[in-house]
């Protein structure tokens, strides 16, 4: 994907809490589109490999977590975290990780994914299909800026981590604020 883009139009299929339903489960299936999540609002996007894996659940997702303020101080109005992952998966990490800033987006067959060029095969792992790592701020719906890991490719052997960075995305962000003023 290139800057000035806009995002493939899918549907997701999460499930949400619903209050209304008694017993341990409370939640209900809830389709939502890539509208639903990114019309009419200024927002980092950023995809890992797997939910629960090291590089993500320990740098990445509490980097974007932690540091929300710091984003919202650049204009930025949510920050969502997207995986090829089931619903089931995201809602139980984000719950494992006490997210309050960072919403997750199940992209459970991948096909998010695949529409953005960064579907790729991590059979190597036993993963089998997943995403490439990468960022985005998007606005209302287009790529405004992107930040891509290196070496896209079929079952690579390392799992690149520094250009998706929320170091990296924030420092961005400052900088295009600063041309802009």
């Amino acid at each position: 994907m290139k800057t000035g883009l806009r995002l493939p139009d899918v549907t997701f299929h999460t499930r949400v809490r619903d209050d209304s339903i008694e017993g341990p489960n409370p939640f209900k299936w809830e389709d939502k589109t890539t509208a639903d999540y990114f019309a009419g609002k200024r927002v980092v996007l950023f995809a890992l490999p797997g939910a629960f894996t090291p590089t993500c659940s320990t740098y990445q997702l509490p980097g974007f977590e932690n540091g929300f303020a710091d984003f919202a101080a650049e204009g930025i109005d949510a920050i969502y975290c997207l995986s090829v992952n089931d619903s089931f998966v995201m809602n139980k990490w984000a719950e494992a990780q006490g997210l309050k800033n960072v919403g997750v987006i199940p992209d459970g067959s991948g096909e998010f994914s695949r529409r953005m060029g960064m579907l790729v095969a991590k059979d190597n792992l036993g993963f089998g299909a997943r995403s490439w790592r990468y960022a985005a701020v998007v606005n209302d719906g287009v790529i405004e800026g992107w930040f891509e890991e290196p070496g896209l490719a079929d079952n690579h052997g390392e799992d690149p981590y520094g250009e998706s960075s929320p170091e990296t995305v924030l420092a961005w962000l400052k900088e295009a604020a600063s041309k802009a003023a």
